[in-house]
């Protein structure tokens, strides 16, 4: 039974897919094929980056770490926030064992909501190609707006987290 409920999500995906063959055949067979595509997309770049993770893991002591962007690294474990998520590459949810291991090592819950908010909007090339696109003017009104709100965001967040609700992240973080 508890396997069953590990994966519940999976086999609620596995018949709803089912059901829309059922229903429509083509329909469920182009749901299939995307099903397998991005699968094999999220296969082919996770496994690179759980390199790049245990890499990090044994190279990067926990001191370290701390020492750059734990709680007292004050703006400069923000900077290195921003660097690490504007030279990210992948999709977001790469950003997500990346973040694990930030918390694990030591950073400052700030420097972490930071990173995964620059991750997710403001990597180098979507700068790049803003900038093509929309022009240096409208590219530097979004990030310095952007970083403005991510900065402030990711200090209130942490502010308003209970103790208690610190607690439970960093102690999921120990079982990953």
């Amino acid at each position: 039974m508890n396997t069953v409920k590990k994966y519940k999500w999976t086999i609620i995906s596995v018949l709803i897919i089912l059901a829309i063959y059922l229903v429509n055949s083509s329909k469920g067979l182009m749901a299939v094929t995307l099903t397998v595509n991005n699968f094999k997309t999220m296969l082919s770049v996770l496994p690179p980056i759980f390199i790049i993770i245990g890499l990090l893991d044994v190279w990067v002591p926990r001191e370290t770490m701390i020492k750059y962007m734990g709680d007292k690294s004050g703006i400069l474990g923000g900077i290195l926030a921003v660097l690490m998520g504007a030279f990210g590459a992948g999709p977001l949810y790469v950003a997500f064992p990346v973040a694990a291991l930030l918390l694990k090592k030591g950073a400052r819950l700030a420097n972490v909501f930071l990173f995964l908010c620059i991750w997710s909007s403001m990597k180098l090339p979507l700068l790049m190609y803003e900038w093509a696109s929309l022009g240096g003017r409208f590219t530097t009104i979004h990030i310095i707006s952007s970083l403005a709100v991510y900065v402030l965001g990711s200090l209130l967040m942490e502010r308003l987290l209970s103790s208690k609700a610190r607690d439970i992240i960093y102690s999921n973080i120990e079982l990953v």
